[in-house]
């Protein structure tokens, strides 16, 4: 069996605050380990009122506490709102806290509205032209690769396993360019998906941390003892991605009976779009679906996603999907 990571999202629910979805994620990652997965890793957001993971590294040193041999990591950080070195310190002293343990994903997007970059100080646009040499220059932090002028401390010679994500094309050549690992966030956008993974393959240059094409695919993930327990469960994300593309967005709410026979034809189409890379069901149901998507990606890894309003049942679906692929 491939490895199977997680991507947490720290959903802030309903009633709710960020204290509670900070020690919700640690309980949340700690299930994860107990069940066999590789990876944790969590998504920076900002400026929304239902996601709590915009510090990224500070809830990860949380998370690494909390646990002792799943690996943890960003899915991805937005390198565009930050300058490289800070990066290379705040992941540089994660790996000292936690080694052999960190993952570093990076992606180009802002990961908010255009007022972040006002909120920043930044010019988002003009700062993600200059993704690429940033990567190189964040990755010659670590490794020394290349003559900087100066050492990141924590940092320079940190074990930290660096990955693209990618929801587009740019991401996919970027990463074969530089032969890192790919991760593409089909879990949100499949559009771009098989040509994204055919254009990393096809042009990859193997480097000296990778010799050859290694990429992981995202899904949504529900499982449940029943499929109609595990449509259930995935209302509450169903309806915060409608709210999201709506603009509206906000906590997780609680889920509902036949949320998606509700729905205006606009609305459903927002969400049938996703149904490409989204597993939901009883364990079977799970295991098939996932079974067909790894066929159709011939993916390395997998990383699996999903919002759920009760807790313990987040952990369960975790719980049973691992025991169903396993199986």
């Amino acid at each position: 069996m491939i490895p199977v990571s997680v991507l947490d999202l720290v959903p802030v629910r309903e009633g709710s605050g960020v204290r509670e979805a900070l020690v919700a994620a640690a309980d949340y990652a700690r299930a994860a380990e107990a069940a066999g997965y590789a990876r944790f890793w969590v998504a920076e957001h900002h400026a929304m009122e239902g996601i709590a993971g915009g510090a990224t590294a500070v809830t990860l040193a949380h998370i690494g506490n909390a646990t002792s041999t799943i690996r943890i990591g960003s899915g991805g950080v937005m390198l565009p709102n930050h300058n490289p070195f800070v990066i290379a310190e705040q992941f540089g002293t994660l790996a000292a806290l936690f080694p052999g343990r960190v993952d570093l994903g990076l992606g180009r997007a802002p990961g908010a509205g255009p007022i972040l970059g006002q909120a920043l100080r930044k010019n988002l646009h003009q700062a993600a032209e200059y993704f690429p040499q940033d990567v190189v220059e964040l990755r010659a932090l670590f490794t020394g690769e290349v003559d900087l002028p100066i050492k990141a401390t924590p940092g320079f010679g940190a074990e930290v396993e660096m990955w693209m994500l990618g929801s587009s094309l740019f991401g996919a050549q970027l990463a074969a360019q530089l032969g890192m690992p790919y991760a593409f966030a089909s879990h949100f956008a499949p559009a771009h998906l098989d040509e994204a993974l055919s254009v990393y393959r096809r042009q990859f240059r193997p480097s000296a941390r990778l010799d050859k094409p290694h990429v992981m695919v995202a899904m949504s993930v529900f499982a449940a003892e029943t499929d109609e327990e595990a449509v259930f469960l995935a209302s509450s994300q169903d309806q915060s991605f409608v709210r999201l593309r709506t603009g509206e967005p906000g906590k997780l709410p609680p889920p509902v009976e036949n949320y998606r026979t509700t729905l205006p034809p606009q609305a459903l189409a927002i969400l049938e779009a996703m149904d490409v890379a989204r597993a939901v069901g009883s364990p079977a149901t799970v295991r098939d679906r996932i079974q067909r998507f790894l066929e159709r990606t011939q993916a390395d890894e997998l990383i699996v996603s999903g919002s759920v309003f009760d807790h313990e049942a987040r952990k369960r679906s975790l719980a049973l999907t691992m025991e169903a692929l396993k199986a």
